[in-house]
């Protein structure tokens, strides 16, 4: 993938497909009307987690594409004004207010951490600029940080570390220990499992943490193989992911544990290869795989594939798919582009973009959705993206999710 340098002018970034990226959407920047729909779209297109970012940005702008092609609101085309947060939360803030203030963007969707999506919201909280997350986070469905103007696509640590949590510990044993990323993620991914894992009578033997971005994890492996867990949660992502995976297998730890990731990540899993992931279980947002049981799966693979010359969407691009789609049909359904009237719509809507029936909770706009829980491949692999093995599907249920009270909702 082509890297977006960090200092391209505004010019350069108003994507309603992005050519920068090497997409079959470029636009010609000198038509674009005035009065077009503008989504801004921080996320990290530079540091450990640029492959997901523009993965995130590819399946945007296939989006923004479809809303165009099939007309968009009465004539008005939209454009996708993306900018690079660099995984910095100040920058992050910087970049939403600029989208805000200067380019005049009517509604923001982005982010790829907890912690930059915490100072997104923020922004658009003081603003009043409805902001749709499309990272992983439990701080931002509680009340302290929400407002009427948060919607969260992605899933969040509770849903998915619980179902990874409720899939794994009945089969593999009590005794976990965890491989953490010393900042938010990390933090909210070990709380979840050990949430769901104490119904299952599950105890911790160790929360082993390690800096963002860490290269070499020897320091850590010994310690962990010498606790004996039953379950090693890598409870990390990205480059961190596919780096942990690649110690711990050379080091041997698979031969007397069970390795599980919260989100297992196909871009980690692509970049690190069968080897270093064998074995290797984990939930996810979304596979490609579902398309054998899931029609809207098979409809958006087919149009990813026709625009990026047979590539499958990755889960986190999946991810930018929806909450830029979201975004559009809720302007759609209000007749108006009004903040208002987009919410009213976005809190109502019913949809089915990729993976299956989906809507917002009322009190702090999560997505309800399914978490698959998938199995690395090494074997009987039919082509290069056929990675995962599917194990089940946890369907969306309010008991696995923090109730409203529990977030400060009265």
């Amino acid at each position: 993938m082509k890297t977006i340098a960090t200092n391209r002018t505004r010019r350069q970034l108003i994507i309603g497909g992005a050519a920068a990226l090497g997409t079959p959407f470029g636009l010609n920047i000198a038509r674009a009307q005035s009065d077009t729909i503008k989504i801004g779209f921080p996320t990290p297109l530079t540091g450990a987690f640029s492959a997901e970012a523009q993965d995130q940005v590819k399946a945007a702008e296939l989006a923004i594409k479809q809303f165009n092609d099939a007309g968009g609101f009465n004539g008005r085309r939209a454009e996708l004004l993306v900018r690079d947060d660099k995984l910095n939360p100040g920058e992050a803030a910087t970049r939403t207010l600029e989208l805000i203030e200067k380019d005049k963007v009517n509604f923001i969707v982005g982010s790829l951490s907890a912690a930059t999506q915490l100072s997104i919201n923020a922004v658009c909280k003081e603003r009043k600029v409805l902001f749709n997350s499309i990272s992983q986070s439990d701080a931002i469905n509680e009340a302290k940080d929400w407002s009427i103007y948060t919607f969260h696509e992605a899933l969040n640590p509770t849903m998915t570390a619980g179902a990874v949590a409720r899939y794994a510990i009945p089969l593999f044993g009590k005794k976990i220990a965890f491989l953490t990323a010393d900042y938010a993620y990390g933090h909210e991914m070990v709380r979840a499992f050990e949430r769901a894992g104490k119904d299952l009578g599950a105890t911790t033997v160790a929360d082993i943490r390690h800096p963002l971005g860490a290269s070499d994890y020897s320091a850590f492996l010994p310690r962990i193989k010498s606790l004996n867990p039953d379950i090693l949660v890598l409870a990390n992502f990205g480059r961190d992911l596919a780096n942990s995976a690649m110690q711990c297998t050379d080091f041997g730890l698979k031969a007397s544990m069970k390795i599980v990731a919260p989100v297992l990540l196909y871009t980690s899993r692509v970049s690190a290869g069968p080897d270093a992931f064998e074995g290797i279980a984990g939930g996810t947002s979304y596979y490609w795989g579902l398309e054998d049981r899931i029609p809207s799966a098979k409809v958006f693979n087919d149009a990813y594939r026709k625009a990026y010359s047979g590539a499958v969407p990755s889960d986190y691009g999946a991810l930018g798919y929806a909450g830029v789609k979201s975004v559009l049909a809720a302007v759609l359904a209000a007749k108006s582009v009004d903040t208002e009237k987009v919410i009213t719509a976005m809190q109502a809507l019913k949809y089915d973009w990729y993976k299956g029936p989906e809507s917002y909770r009322a009190c702090d706009h999560q997505a309800e959705q399914s978490v698959i829980i998938v199995e690395s491949k090494s074997k009987d692999m039919k082509d290069k993206n056929d990675v995962f093995k599917i194990l089940s599907v946890e369907e969306s249920a309010e008991k696995n999710m923090r109730s409203c009270t529990e977030l400060g909702f009265k």
